[in-house]
């Protein structure tokens, strides 16, 4: 039997069709364009941090350090190109004390997504859902640390915000991802545009 790889549509529709979901597939996509919109905007907050002269990625290879910079400069300016559809600062709008309570809130929160990511029973599906978790909470890292961002030393190491490998690495995979995910979301429209004219 020949097995054909491919766009599954009815596999689609079943996750993300308004009536089949019951009003939960579109809830789901507006969280996909969320969670997209929240990385893209980390991506082009985080720029000052990268651009520094002290950051260097190390590659195992010194020629190749400044053109992998280079290239990851690139690209976060044309993040930061993107227009604006995100505002971070109304995501936690509130009064003082209540603003940051809402930020402990969202904090704890999503350490209990990461915990129960934990008890994940496939190995691949559990360290994809903890990069992409660690990735979506480095850029929200970056997000909560505006001001430590903006007021990076320009040549001395930052005493303030700081980013790991393990979340530099984790901040990309997980908008490689997302920004897959958003997509294939064009192609699954094209595909149920076209059987809707057949």
């Amino acid at each position: 039997m020949d097995k054909v790889w491919g766009h599954n549509v009815s596999e689609f529709q079943k996750r993300f069709d308004a009536l089949l979901t019951k009003g939960e597939g579109p809830r789901r996509l507006k969280n996909l364009y969320f969670i997209y919109l929240i990385e893209l905007r980390a991506i082009s907050k985080v720029l000052p941090y990268f651009e520094r002269p002290e950051f260097v990625l190390y590659t195992g290879n010194r020629s190749n350090d400044m053109t992998t910079k280079l290239l990851l400069v690139d690209i976060l300016y044309a993040a930061k190109s993107f227009p604006l559809h995100f505002d971070e600062n109304a995501l936690f709008a509130g009064v003082g004390k209540e603003a940051e309570q809402l930020k402990m809130e969202f904090r704890h929160h999503f350490r209990n997504i990461s915990k129960i990511m934990d008890c994940v029973g496939c190995f691949k599906c559990r360290l994809w859902g903890k990069l992409q978790t660690q990735g979506l909470g480095t850029a929200l890292k970056i997000l909560f640390s505006e001001r430590q961002i903006a007021n990076l030393p320009d040549r001395e190491l930052s005493q303030g915000f700081h980013l790991k490998r393990q979340e530099i690495v984790a901040l990309f995979n997980a908008f490689g991802r997302i920004s897959t995910s958003v997509k294939e979301l064009e192609t699954f429209r094209a595909l149920l545009q076209k059987i809707a004219r057949e």
